[in-house]
């Protein structure tokens, strides 16, 4: 039967709407249900990935992460702050751990390793820009940016934040999360570049406070400012304490403490078995 009425418009495709990035593991995950197997496989992969950083990370000793952007070159002043912080770092007698690319992450990396610190980077696998920086003693790399982001909160006793883009804001924001909400204790989170950080600041501490959207107290859950001492300073306040510099055999599967006792006991077995 004939009809007046006009077809229906058809929504823009998810391809029009930028919705379908490349093709890769993640994306599979998060965009929708799939086949009940392929998801079981698929958690096979992320504990499988979980257990290679625990096993990777778990004696790099006092460690500070430093979040920031990939995109700063070594002639910018944001460049020259991260690398001062590093050599800072390692000096005192932190580890150093970034996402492990180019710009700040390789600021601090390189700073940390010119002073003789452990430098660590927990990379991602990317189209574009994260490629592990020539400054790394060891590097992880993921394949998920959450598994990535766990290992960069849970092995670090501070947090520093240089300026860098949504990344950089993602992690800055859910560290401050997981402090506000007691899932992990009081550590210190400092932001550096006092002229990147002091608008997003005063947002925090006027707008998001008197909307009453966080506490009054909440916005000192985040320190600012750009004297690298002063960060340092803070870091030992709280109570974390670094290790001398020395060279330490930080990401095998035992401790300083558990090789030497192992050698110990080689030792005293070949004696044994020699009579003597």
């Amino acid at each position: 039967m004939p009809t007046d009425e006009k077809p229906r418009p058809q929504p823009p495709s998810r391809s029009l709407w930028g919705k379908r990035p490349p093709k890769g593991d993640e994306n599979r995950l998060l965009e929708g249900p799939r086949l009940r197997r392929e998801e079981l496989v698929r958690s096979a992969r992320i504990f499988a990935e979980f257990i290679r950083g625990f096993r990777q990370l778990h004696f790099i000793g006092p460690c500070v992460t430093v979040f920031g952007s990939a995109r700063f070159g070594e002639d910018h002043r944001y460049y020259k702050l991260a690398r001062d912080f590093g050599n800072a770092l390692a000096e005192a007698g932190y580890t150093t751990m970034t996402g492990g690319g180019p710009g700040i992450m390789e600021a601090a990396n390189r700073g940390a390793k010119e002073r003789g610190g452990l430098s660590i980077g927990c990379n991602i696998q990317l189209p574009l820009e994260q490629e592990p920086n020539p400054y790394l003693d060891r590097f992880v790399e993921f394949r998920y940016f959450f598994v990535r982001k766990v290992m960069l909160v849970k092995y670090s006793d501070a947090f520093v934040a240089m300026p860098g883009g949504f990344g950089t804001l993602d992690e800055v924001f859910e560290t401050a999360v997981l402090i506000q909400t007691e899932k992990i204790e009081r550590f210190p989170m400092i932001v550096m570049g006092s002229d990147f950080w002091a608008e997003p600041m005063h947002f925090i501490r006027t707008r998001m406070v008197d909307d009453g959207v966080i506490s009054p107290s909440d916005p000192d859950l985040i320190r600012m400012t750009d004297d690298v001492d002063e960060a340092i300073r803070w870091i030992r306040e709280a109570g974390v304490h670094g290790l001398p510099i020395k060279p330490v055999p930080a990401l095998g599967e035992k401790s300083p403490g558990q090789e030497k006792a192992a050698g110990s006991a080689s030792q005293a077995a070949v004696q044994q078995g020699t009579g003597r």
